[in-house]
C-alpha cells in the first residue's frame, strides 16, 4: 500500500523540499532537527495567501511521480492487488488513473470532530476539497466509517477479496 502521509512526510524529509518550504515559510516551520514540521507548516501555509497553492505546487507533482513509479514497480512484480491512498484524488484528477476507487468516509459531524482533534480547520479543509456527497457519487465502493473499525475491517477484508486477484504462478 501506498500511503499518502507517510510519502509527504519522506517528500519533506528530501533536502530540495525542505529548501524550497523555508524559501517560503522561514525555517521556523522547522523542527528542532531541521526537518519540516508539518504541525508548524499547516496553520502558517493556510493563514498566508497562497500559501497551501504553494505547497500543492512543490508536492503535488513529486507524489504523482513517485505514485506512477510505484504503480510501475507493483504491475511488473504481477502484485495481486495494490492499494494507494490519495486524499486529494479527485481535485488533482488522479481518479483515472485507477481501475477501482474506493471511498471510506464518514458523517459531517464526525469527520469534523476528527479533523478539529488534529488541531486543524474542518471548513477551511472541506472548502479545498471536493463536497463528499459527490466524492461517494463518484466511487465505485464507498463505506461510512462513522465509528466501529471492526465494521471497517471486514468491509475492507471483503473489497480486497473482491478486487485482489490471485498472483501468476511462478
Amino acid at each position: 500500500m501506498l500511503s499518502s502521509d507517510e510519502l509527504v512526510h519522506q517528500l519533506y524529509r528530501r533536502p530540495d523540499v525542505t529548501a524550497e518550504v523555508v524559501a517560503r515559510f522561514g525555517d521556523d516551520v522547522l523542527d528542532a532537527a531541521g526537518a519540516v514540521d508539518r504541525t508548524r507548516l499547516g496553520p502558517r501555509a493556510f493563514a498566508e495567501p497562497g500559501g497551501i497553492a504553494f505547497l500543492e505546487r512543490v508536492l503535488h507533482p513529486r507524489i504523482a511521480g513517485e505514485r506512477h513509479a510505484w504503480m510501475q514497480r507493483g504491475a511488473a512484480s504481477d502484485a495481486p492487488l495494490m492499494v494507494c491512498e490519495v486524499p486529494l484524488l479527485y481535485e488533482v484528477g488522479a481518479a483515472d488513473e485507477f481501475d477501482a476507487v474506493v471511498v471510506v468516509t464518514a458523517s459531517e459531524d464526525v469527520r469534523r470532530a476528527r479533523v478539529e482533534a488534529r488541531g486543524q480547520d474542518f471548513d477551511e479543509r472541506a472548502g479545498r476539497q471536493w463536497p463528499e456527497e459527490r466524492k461517494v457519487e463518484a466511487a465505485d465502493e464507498v463505506f461510512v466509517n462513522d465509528g466501529d473499525l471492526g465494521a471497517l475491517r471486514v468491509w475492507a477484508a471483503d473489497v480486497v477479496r473482491r478486487y485482489g486477484r490471485p498472483p501468476a504462478p511462478a
